[in-house]
């Protein structure tokens, strides 16, 4: 039956298209997209079967009919209440573009109507109009259309597709005003303009302006937005001393001579208090030669610190105004710590958290006075803990000073001992008499050994064949033990005698 259906439907195409072609249908869709295609049907059709078809409509042309609703990328759906029948076609590619029939099977010849669908690549545009602006402020791109359009919907939306745009309007000519956005149409120029205020750069991107039409696809146009930082803007930090006076200079353009000049804080320039008409300590002053004014904050207080904003241009015009972060500090007391020791020395020590100093400056002839000085940092580490650290430090460096210098002395010592030691020796040979007389003091050399040696050295010397060759090897080493416990200047002036 579905062939001599066919059959019959060949055999009449040139009449049916004459039929049709006062019912055309057409329809329009973009790549990748969906597109419904509906015709509708007379009354006393609704249990019908309704089909799509295309080119010739044979029976390998059949796309689907409502006896098997669904076929790979197409679906059907009968609205007999409406009495219309709608065939959705899915993910569209370019060779979708052609003629199609949609009818409804009945006894002899069909019901059918003409459908021509239309393919257009899902992007926008050949020409795009590319504007500049910096964030916190605004922008606007203007979007014309034709006469025929007047009265027809305009809209906004973001992206380059034009086949979701009118579902993701930013705004359309209904509502005018919606948040950042504001919609203006000129419908004696055909043109309407769009503004973006309170920029960011996350509104950075692309634009479509769409233009609805009553027949086919919308009309767009296109426009590319670059929000830029505000790199250009100059910037300083500056840092005060509380109870302290400040002062600052705020350039401006040449051509703001006579602007209303500001300054105010605040995090944000659009959300800033001005400063010298609430505050008394702020003052300003003009230098109209250098085009620049100065700003002086008196009597410096710890909640001056933070951000300000001062300029000539109330529309924050980029390089028309100064942002400066001000930080303010106290002054820190210098801390001592006074320790006697016996040398003059300055030492360095870096802390993680603090610098240490140590300077030992002279207060007498033995006596020394250090200094131990601390700078705040920035460092979160426990103060106490540091200053704890720099008298440890301290301790530990003037104990090895005073071990350096009391070796120093005692070589010192020895070499003045032994220089003296050898003085005495030559004396006693040559006044051996002398030598005697000195070891017979006993209050001086209470030793018993050193004086019984003291004479058999007087003795040797005085015979004729002594020899120190012959003194035996086992005599004890009285000489060193003499010269290492009874060194002294007592010493050397018995001797000398």
């Amino acid at each position: 039956m579905r062939r001599l259906r066919n059959l019959l439907f060949t055999c009449y195409t040139a009449l049916s298209a004459l039929t049709s072609a006062a019912g055309l249908i057409r329809v329009f869709g973009y790549e990748g997209r969906d597109v419904n295609v509906s015709c509708s049907y007379g009354q006393g059709y609704e249990d019908y079967e309704k089909y799509l078809c295309k080119d010739n409509c044979g029976w390998d042309d059949v796309l689907i009919t409502t006896a098997v609703t669904e076929k790979n990328r197409y679906s059907i759906y009968d609205d007999k209440k409406a009495r219309t029948a709608t065939v959705t076609i899915s993910e569209l590619r370019a060779s979708d573009s052609g003629k199609y029939y949609c009818g409804v099977t009945r006894s002899g010849k069909d019901i059918y109507k003409e459908v021509s669908l239309e393919i257009k690549q899902d992007s926008c545009c050949d020409n795009v109009v590319q504007i500049q602006s910096h964030e916190g402020g605004s922008a606007s791109f203007g979007c014309s259309y034709d006469s025929e359009n007047q009265n027809n919907l305009k809209y906004v939306c973001r992206g380059k597709q034009p086949s979701t745009c009118l579902q993701q309007a930013l705004i359309t000519s209904d509502q005018q005003q919606r948040g950042q956005y504001a919609l203006t149409d000129d419908k004696e120029s055909r043109k309407f303009t769009v503004a973006i205020s309170n920029l960011t750069q996350k509104d950075s991107g692309s634009y479509l302006c769409g233009v609805r039409r009553n027949t086919g696809l919308d009309v767009f146009s296109a426009a590319e937005l670059e929000v830029k930082d505000w790199c250009c803007v100059k910037s300083k930090e500056m840092s005060g001393i509380v109870g302290q006076q400040m002062t600052f200079q705020c350039p401006y353009p040449p051509h703001h001579r006579n602007n209303m000049k500001f300054l105010c804080k605040g995090d944000h320039r659009n959300n800033c208090t001005d400063m010298v008409t609430s505050q008394s300590r702020f003052t300003m002053q003009y230098d109209v030669s250098n085009n620049l004014f100065l700003v002086t904050i008196s009597d410096l207080e710890a909640g001056d610190a933070g951000t300000y904003w001062c300029g000539s241009d109330r529309q924050w015009s980029v390089g028309n105004y100064t942002k400066i972060q001000l930080s303010v500090v106290f002054l820190q007391p210098t801390s001592s710590v006074i320790i006697t020791v016996e040398t003059v020395k300055t030492i360095s020590t870096p802390d993680s958290g603090k610098l240490t100093k140590v300077f030992l400056q002279p207060t007498s002839s033995v006596i020394s006075a250090i200094t131990v000085e601390t700078a705040e940092t920035n460092s979160t580490h426990d103060s106490g803990k540091h200053i704890k650290d720099a008298a440890l430090y301290v301790v530990f460096t003037v104990s090895a000073a005073l071990l350096i210098l009391t070796l120093a002395l005692v070589f010192v010592y020895k070499y003045k001992c032994s220089k003296g030691q050898g003085a005495g020796v030559a004396t006693n040979r040559n006044k051996p008499e002398a030598a005697g007389e000195a070891t017979g003091g006993a209050d001086i050399y209470e030793n018993q050994d050193v004086v019984r040696y003291s004479k058999q050295r007087e003795s040797r010397q005085q015979s004729p064949c002594f020899q120190y060759d012959d003194v035996d090897d086992d005599q004890p080493d009285y000489e060193n033990i003499t010269e290492d416990i009874y060194c002294n200047q007592t010493f050397h002036k018995a001797n000398n005698r």
